[in-house]
């Protein structure tokens, strides 16, 4: 508990200086050194407006194309150098998921960083693909928060000079900071051949080194979440220390946490900043305390090294922010200790949330909050100044439906597909809730893995790849279309008949129906998995 306390009062500390930090250096006037040489090598016009299509557009080609390469890195691997160990191509099915799990910033891994990834494979296509995923979604949440605050104007502002920013001057920094502790803590970031090292068995071992520090340190602050190893934050090499440990679990917060503030200098108003944290951490804590309650006693599956109440703030940590690396086997958490990690997952990127992902998810929560009071007493709703019509409302739906649809389809196509099926080792109610964890995982861009699934087979890697594609890229045009809708209105002067929006009660109101709406997609599928489990153990 003490540990829990002092995670939240460190994160809560830092995300606001941290958040302020950020708005000055992604909507600061002038561009500086690197970035302009950047826009003349590119041929970017930085100081031209996109508007949403556009705007769109051009997020959605950068992303393909990442895609493409990564995908073809991952084929010819074993043609290149930077391959100490001669790894092989990887398998096209694969290949296939791997690209579109980092492409859209979901990091699922259906394989083994160390025996299946080349140092090449791991920093020119994963590590790199973990900046500008994560970069673009804080592109998105940038453009949302100018289309909130102009008025009759439909330019969202420049999605290269977006991206360019939130790599160079936010990611990047953050991620050499952290790299340069991990690797004082003992994580390598080294070129040096696999080291032989001999075993208390006394039976000789090839330990893989690598340049490791540097994507841990991007996977977790971009809420990534890919491993250089196999077992990824649970490896001594990935996470060898207490304080090793406590870094990268706050890592996976700080950002969505601090990109709240962001978002409230971004609207100017920094009550709604506050309003949207107060919401992610009231939904946050009591679940993580009652997974730590469940889990308390519970060694299977945790290192020793960190013990039963960090392994279990992690595990609600990685779901929560959409981050998927782990330091604790999910599958040997309790029936209701896995529900909770579910949970945090189902309500989907709403709890924090991927970088920039977070913010703007909740936001479409917000608006449905926002309506739904309307309604309630008759007015036509209104948020920060503009109304919310029919077009908003359709675009909010469209947005949020998408991820309930995505997972309820690929998990009931796991379970009527026979090869997709037989994946499980375990069966019941707890072989259900490995098939049920795994879809929500990629259909959330989340990344975890509760384990007990056999996923390299055909249909988790191909449907599994086109679910995390559809469940990131989807909810931007939504996103994207309610900005420039909501730029192009004029502001409604405030009135007696506003709704506050920063208020403790519409922070519950927001509470109650992101829970409302999570209860309504995915109750049945919980009582069959996790809730069922724990009913019949008793």
């Amino acid at each position: 508990m003490a540990e829990f306390v002092i995670y939240l009062l460190v994160l809560v500390g830092l995300a606001y200086p941290l958040g302020q930090w950020m708005f000055r250096m992604l909507e600061r006037e002038r561009h500086f050194g690197l970035e302009n040489l950047i826009y003349k090598l590119t041929g970017v016009q930085p100081d031209r407006q996109m508007g949403w299509r556009e705007y769109l557009q051009a997020l959605l080609v950068f992303n393909l194309l990442g895609l493409l390469v990564v995908y073809a890195l991952q084929r010819v691997q074993g043609m290149l150098p930077g391959n100490p160990l001669k790894l092989a191509g990887v398998d096209p099915y694969l290949a296939f998921n791997t690209a579109s799990s980092f492409a859209s910033n979901t990091n699922w891994q259906a394989y083994g960083g160390e025996t299946t990834m080349s140092w090449a494979t791991q920093m020119l296509a994963l590590t790199t693909q973990n900046f500008v995923s994560a970069a673009t979604g804080i592109a998105a949440m940038i453009a949302l928060c100018r289309g909130l605050l102009r008025t009759e104007s439909r330019q969202l502002g420049n999605f290269w000079v977006d991206l360019t920013r939130a790599t160079l001057t936010v990611l990047l920094p953050l991620s050499v900071l952290l790299s340069l502790i991990l690797v004082s803590q003992g994580v390598p970031q080294t070129f040096h051949q696999p080291a032989a090292v001999q075993t208390i068995e006394s039976q000789s071992q090839l330990l893989p080194l690598g340049p490791v520090a540097s994507q841990v340190a991007i996977k977790q602050l971009g809420t990534n979440g890919g491993g250089f190893y196999n077992v990824n934050s649970a490896h001594p090499l990935e996470n060898p220390t207490p304080l090793s440990n406590f870094l990268e679990c706050l890592a996976i917060l700080l950002l969505p946490a601090a990109l709240c503030h962001t978002y409230g200098r971004a609207v100017h108003d920094r009550r709604q900043g506050w309003a949207l944290l107060a919401a992610m951490l009231l939904l946050f804590v009591p679940l993580t305390l009652l997974c730590m309650h469940y889990e308390a006693g519970n060694w299977e599956g945790k290192e020793v090294r960190f013990g039963e109440a960090a392994s279990a703030l992690w595990a609600c940590a990685t779901t929560a922010a959409s981050n998927g690396s782990v330091n604790c086997m999910h599958d040997s958490l309790t029936a209701l200790g896995g529900f909770v990690t579910m949970v945090l997952m189902l309500f989907g990127e709403v709890v924090f949330g991927g970088v920039g992902c977070g913010v703007y998810g909740i936001v479409l929560c917000v608006l449905v909050a926002v309506f739904v009071a309307g309604l309630m007493v008759g007015r036509t709703p209104e948020y920060l100044g503009k109304k919310i019509e029919t077009f908003e409302i359709k675009m909010v739906s469209l947005g949020i439906l998408c991820m309930p649809t995505l997972v309820l389809l690929m998990t009931a196509g796991a379970m009527l597909v026979p090869s997709a099926r037989a994946a499980m080792l375990n069966t019941g109610p707890h072989g259900f809730s490995e098939i049920l964890y795994a879809c929500t995982s990629m259909g959330n861009n989340n990344g975890s893995a509760f384990g007990g699934l056999s996923a390299n087979q055909p249909y988790y890697n191909l449907v599994g790849g086109l679910v995390m594609l559809i469940s990131r890229f989807w909810i931007l045009i939504p996103v994207l279309a309610i900005a420039g809708s909501l730029g192009a209105k004029k502001r409604v002067p405030e009135s007696a008949g506003t709704l506050p929006t920063h208020s403790p009660l519409f922070v519950v109101w927001l509470c109650v129906v992101i829970v409302v709406v999570g209860a309504l997609c995915f109750f049945p599928a919980l009582c069959l998995g996790p809730m069922a489990e724990h009913l019949r153990y008793l």
